[in-house]
C-alpha cells in the first residue's frame, strides 16, 4: 500500500495569531476521491466550503497532525537567528516524524516556503529522524498541484480560522482584530489603537516590520 503525506501552512504572513502547519496522511487511491469532492488549494475556496471539505478529508485520512506556532515562539526564533523558513522546516519535520510509521513507503509532498527549493529540501530532511522509507517532493505551488497538499492546506486554514475566531472573542472588548494580516485596514486600525496596550499579550508578532514601524524599539544608552 502506497501512502502519501501532504504538508502545508496557513498564516505565514499575518501580524496577529498563529501560523499553522498541517500534515494529511492518505492512501494514494484516496486522492482521486478527494479531488472529485472538490478538494483544492484552500485559497481558491470559501470558508463554508473549507469547513465542509475538512470533514471529508478527516473521514478519508489515515492520520492528521497540526502544529500551531504562536507569535511569541515566532518572535523568539527570529531573535535567536532562526529564520521563518528554517522554523517551518523544523515544525514540518516534527509532523513527518510523528506520522511516519518507519515501515510503509510514504511519498511526502511539501509546499516549499523558500525561493531556494533544493536548499530548503535539504534543511527539512536534516531534521527527519527516519528518512529511509520516505521520498520527498518539495515544490512551489504544491498546494495547487497535489491533492494531498491541497487537503493539508484546507486543514491548516480551518485551524487558523478557528484560532482567529477565538482571538476575536477574547479581545472583542477592544474591537475587531480583522483577519490579522498587515494589509487588512481593520487589523491596521486595531494595531494603532491597541497595540501598545496589548504589547505583552502574545497577540502580535513584534518582529514584523508593521509592528516595528509603529512601535520602534528605544535605543539603549551606553554607560561609560
Amino acid at each position: 500500500m502506497t501512502l502519501v503525506l501532504g504538508i502545508d501552512d496557513a498564516g505565514r504572513g499575518p501580524l496577529i495569531g498563529p501560523m499553522v502547519l498541517s500534515g494529511v496522511l492518505l492512501e494514494k487511491e484516496r486522492e482521486v476521491l478527494l479531488k472529485e469532492k472538490g478538494v483544492k488549494d484552500s485559497k481558491l475556496l470559501t470558508h463554508p466550503a473549507r469547513i465542509q471539505l475538512s470533514k471529508i478529508i478527516k473521514e478519508n485520512a489515515l492520520d492528521i497532525k497540526s502544529i500551531k506556532i504562536f507569535p511569541e515562539e515566532i518572535d523568539r526564533a527570529l531573535k535567536t537567528g532562526i529564520n521563518l523558513n528554517t522554523l517551518e522546516a523544523i515544525k514540518m519535520a516534527e509532523i513527518i516524524n510523528s506520522l511516519n510509521d518507519k515501515k510503509s513507503e510514504i511519498h511526502v509532498f511539501v509546499d516549499c516556503p523558500s525561493v531556494n527549493t533544493r536548499a530548503w529540501r535539504n534543511t527539512l530532511i536534516g531534521f527527519i529522524k527516519h528518512p529511509q522509507n520516505l521520498t520527498f517532493v518539495v515544490e512551489h505551488k504544491a498546494d495547487f498541484l497535489y491533492p494531498c497538499v491541497s487537503a493539508a492546506s484546507i486543514i491548516a486554514k480551518c485551524e487558523r480560522e478557528d484560532e482567529i475566531a477565538k482571538l476575536k472573542q477574547e479581545y472583542k472588548k477592544y474591537g475587531d482584530i480583522g483577519s490579522g494580516y498587515p494589509s487588512d485596514p481593520i487589523t491596521q486600525e486595531f494595531l494603532k489603537k491597541h497595540g501598545k496596550t496589548l504589547e505583552n499579550s502574545g497577540l502580535f508578532r513584534k518582529t514584523w516590520k508593521t509592528w516595528k514601524a509603529l512601535f520602534p524599539e528605544k535605543e539603549q544608552s551606553t554607560l561609560f
